[in-house]
């Protein structure tokens, strides 16, 4: 069995431990790409117009034989469309029709849309640990531009979770070789078009991810660092470990975590088992 060298703070080997046989999966881009949009479309904020939009309007047919002849718009060159009425400017005016000024909406968009996506559990399951076996491998890292030097998969003492300030975890970040990471996270370009108004006018690179087995402080580190995310196993999930499905995310493992990669029983919880989990301990 394969042997992982664990880093303490100063970037030093300090131990060995056995590589997981997580990391001998298939790397299945297709999957993790599958379960990646599934995600996001299930976190998808449903949307839709005002059923009344284009609509507030007395315009109506203009054509019936009851109406007085000036009333009408038979006889003269206009569209049978509904039009208003009324000793206005705005007499004659086509509204209400989608093809009018004004008028409502042909095909608007409806609340009622379902956008969700559906994944089978023994498919997401899958799509996780080929994205964890992606971590392992230099070159799929490699395709989203992250720069590192280090042997991978990349895993250091537990005391990485005590890290509370955000000057400690910057200095370890550094003494493991993420200088030039840290570097390039940091550079921010201007969203091109309109989308800068929507999103916010700039955008930043995605950098480096931590994953830890129980949260002892660095969660109030790390959130000050741009790129930088941290996550405990249990929430991992295909999206975290490749943001897009694009190649795979530069992860480092702490050795709790690391620990507990083994394909037998790692098995993170799904949406609703987190739910009940969280409705018993509320009961209680």
């Amino acid at each position: 069995m394969n042997k992982v060298n664990v880093l303490d703070l100063e970037g030093k080997i300090k131990e060995t431990v056995d590589l997981p046989r997580v990391f001998s999966t298939q790397y299945r881009p297709d999957q993790i790409k599958r379960a990646v949009l599934a995600a996001q479309a299930n976190r998808r904020q449903k949307y839709g117009s005002d059923k009344m939009a284009g609509k507030r309007t007395s315009a109506h047919y203009h054509g019936l034989t009851h109406l007085d002849p000036d009333q009408k718009m038979m006889g003269r060159e206009m569209a049978r469309m509904p039009r208003e009425h009324g000793d206005t400017s705005r007499f004659m005016r086509a509204r209400l029709v989608p093809q009018a000024k004004g008028g409502r909406r042909a095909h608007p968009p409806r609340v009622e849309k379902n956008w969700d996506k559906k994944i089978n559990n023994k498919e997401r399951l899958f799509a996780i640990k080929s994205a964890i076996a992606g971590t392992g491998n230099k070159e799929l890292v490699r395709e989203r531009n992250h720069i590192f030097d280090s042997e991978l998969p990349l895993v250091v003492v537990d005391s990485v979770q005590k890290i509370k300030k955000v000057k400690k975890l910057m200095e370890f970040m550094n003494k493991i070789g993420m200088e030039k990471e840290m570097e390039r996270v940091k550079q921010k370009n201007a969203r091109t078009g309109k989308g800068k108004l929507r999103r916010g006018k700039h955008k930043r690179k995605i950098g480096p991810l931590i994953v830890i087995k129980e949260d002892e402080g660095i969660s109030k580190a790390y959130k000050n660092i741009p790129g930088l995310n941290v996550i405990e196993l249990g929430k991992i999930n295909a999206e975290i470990l490749s943001p897009g499905a694009h190649g795979i995310r530069l992860t480092i493992w702490s050795k709790s975590a690391f620990d507990d990669l083994k394909l037998e029983n790692f098995k993170p919880e799904s949406k609703k088992a987190e739910e009940k989990r969280t409705h018993e301990k509320d009961k209680v």
